[in-house]
């Protein structure tokens, strides 16, 4: 079947291209039909080649397609590389991909826009398989950028609200520096090792001392391209503002996809980072921040959106602390898990704020369990895995990720804990809000309350299964487990540190999460719940501490401050100065001279015989003065 491998990506390119160009005349039903199946169709193929590498005694094929660029030393292949870690994400992203899509079909119905939306998701889809395909940096470059652009497309669609299409632009430009420093590592590690084919450098690098400068520098330019796509501290703010894009847009590519992509490039890179001890220590320390900020700011954030958006950079600031503590597979296993629950509670936000007439904030929320039922049940099952608690998913990936960054730090192991106990306290104030007390919106939109059609519900109720029982894929030993995921993984060469920790430490880390999880919901329920505590108005007075969670931290006004504002002041002085006045003067001076000079020289054109004789008689003369000077 390796043949057919080139199917995967470009059943959703033939998507794209056939709802693109039939936007305006496909019915809305074949448009869905179309976008959805061609996902669809890639997911077959995807569990096709899964079950075929998992019987097959090599575990990862490239397949070549053709030389693309070919330089002097510089060979580029458009290639393909398939192994457990890329088999993995195919099944993610086309899995997932496909039961949003369908969550699409009825979410966005009555858009006018439904044809393109369909289009730029079908587009999404094949970029990011390309990125996880891809047999060199070049090729994941591609998908790279590629998934950036569709990112700005879809945040933007609703482009003719000012706010959204800023919202796309900031995305843009962040991913735009984030991605700055991707390629001058790829540009560093060309130069280190001659190739940027993954089979070429890998087994050079692991025959490399740890601690090469070079190899840190490259690990740390990587780094900061991962920084901006899976949005990390400083290069987080973009992805709140993101949630101005449709709620499909948000469970795809800002949960389940597109953010992980910095987290699956440093995955697949192990090698190398194994080299550069001082990049992992940058790595865990900005993971462990993100994770503690954003929790923090989702701590009073009032749009259902905003909460989910913060968490996300949680949970990412939480795969990252696993990459840096060299939990390459936690990491891993936490992407997919977090792909489960993510989807789902964003897709459940989709359903309220569905219900609700496009209602956002939870402080006009409330009682709306016993009305939309299957989307509390789902959400909630969601809200479980993300707090950590057992059996559920979010339990097994993040206790494997604490574990290890104990055995790492105990401080940044500390870190984590603290982050876990928030994460369960704001989820809970989440559900809280949203489901229980009395209804708070409007008598009208009260009395139009529904439960979401199939379409939507169930994409849900699937997601819930998968977040309920994901953690199953790679139980650990502790439990009776084989630790499927970590053994499938090494078929891809993903590193990973020995756990060294006893049973009875490892016990004792779970249940000090755990127990930070139950407190944390009890308080949220005592809050919540028993005292009927709704968060105040955006103008009300609140305590310090307060104003900096409900106003992030004062983060994009500080970067306002110090970034933008120097460069418009820059910006203006070489407008104004160096360009109109010295280069525009210079320009517009020599033009000047000319038409002058012109000016006067046509005087001498005067039409007089006499004068054209003594001009004459004056030049002959000049002629023989000179003869006469050059002779003597």
């Amino acid at each position: 079947m390796t043949s057919l491998l080139w199917l995967i990506p470009v059943l959703p390119l033939l998507g794209f291209v056939i709802n693109g160009l039939g936007r305006n005349t496909l019915s809305k039903g074949a448009v869905g039909f179309i976008g959805s199946g061609v996902v669809l169709a890639s997911f077959i193929l995807s569990v096709c080649f899964f079950f075929e590498l998992n019987s097959s005694v090599e575990k990862q094929f490239t397949v070549n397609f053709f030389d693309w660029i070919s330089v002097g030393d510089l060979k580029i292949p458009l290639s393909f590389l398939y192994d457990p870690l890329s088999a993995i994400m195919l099944l993610i992203i086309t899995g997932i991909g496909f039961l949003i899509h369908i969550y699409s079909t009825a979410y966005m119905h009555g858009d006018a826009g439904f044809g393109k939306f369909f289009a730029y998701l079908n587009l999404f889809i094949f970029f990011m398989l390309i990125l996880v395909l891809g047999s060199n940096y070049i090729v994941m470059f591609i998908g790279w950028e590629g998934v950036g652009l569709c990112s700005y497309l879809l945040i933007g669609f609703w482009f003719t609200n000012s706010s959204y299409a800023s919202a796309a632009k900031k995305a843009f430009v962040m991913n735009r520096i984030g991605d700055l420093g991707f390629l001058l590592g790829v540009f560093l590690m060309f130069q280190v090792f001659g190739s940027l084919e993954f089979a070429k450098i890998f087994p050079q690098a692991a025959n490399m001392l740890p601690g090469n400068d070079t190899i840190t520098i490259i690990a740390i330019l990587l780094f900061i391209g991962a920084c901006g796509k899976s949005a990390q501290l400083p290069l987080f703010t973009w992805l709140p503002d993101a949630m101005a894009g449709p709620t499909p847009v948000s469970a795809l590519i800002h949960a389940a996809t597109m953010v992980t992509a910095g987290i699956y490039m440093i995955a697949r890179s192990s090698v190398v980072f194994d080299l550069a001890p001082i990049a992992q220590n940058i790595i865990a320390v900005v993971g462990a921040a993100t994770a503690l900020v954003a929790a923090l700011i989702a701590l009073t954030q009032t749009d259902i959106k905003k909460v989910l958006a913060y968490s996300t950079v949680s949970q990412l600031g939480y795969m990252f602390l696993g990459l840096g503590v060299g939990a390459y597979t936690g990491s891993f296993f936490h992407v997919l898990t977090h792909a489960f629950f993510k989807a789902l509670l964003f897709l459940g936000a989709g359903a309220v704020i569905h219900s609700l007439h496009h209602e956002q904030d939870m402080r006009h929320m409330g009682g709306l369990k016993a009305k939309l039922k299957t989307t509390f049940a789902t959400m909630m099952v969601g809200t479980i895995a993300i707090a950590g608690l057992p059996p559920f998913s979010g339990f097994f990936s993040k206790d494997e990720i604490l574990a290890h960054a104990y055995q790492f730090s105990p401080i940044l192991w500390g870190v984590g804990v603290l982050t876990a106990f928030l994460t369960a306290f704001y989820m809970f104030r989440m559900m809280y809000l949203t489901f229980y007390g009395k209804f708070r919106g409007s008598h009208h939109t009260e009395g139009h309350i529904h439960e979401s059609p199939k379409a939507m519900t169930i994409p849900l109720v699937v997601l819930a299964v998968l977040a309920a029982v994901g953690g199953l894929l790679n139980i650990p030993h502790i439990f009776g487990g084989n630790e499927w995921l970590a053994h499938w993984l090494t078929g891809a060469k993903v590193t990973q540190n020995h756990l060294e920790l006893d049973h009875t430490t490892e016990f004792t880390l779970m249940g000090v999460s755990v127990l930070a999880a139950i407190v944390a919901i009890l308080l949220a329920y005592s809050k919540y719940v028993k005292k009927a505590d709704i968060p105040v108005a955006d103008e009300a007075p609140r305590t310090a501490l307060e104003k900096l969670s409900y106003n992030k931290f004062y983060l994009d006004e500080i970067y306002d401050t110090i970034i933008r504002k120097p460069l418009d002041k820059c910006s203006n002085f070489f407008y104004k100065i160096i360009d109109n006045k010295v280069i525009d003067g210079l320009v517009n001076g020599l033009g000047w001279t000319t038409n002058e000079g012109s000016k006067s020289l046509r005087l001498l054109q005067s039409g007089n015989v006499g004068y054209y004789i003594i001009m004459m008689v004056v030049g002959v003369v000049a002629l023989l003065l000179y003869t006469y000077l050059s002779i003597a």
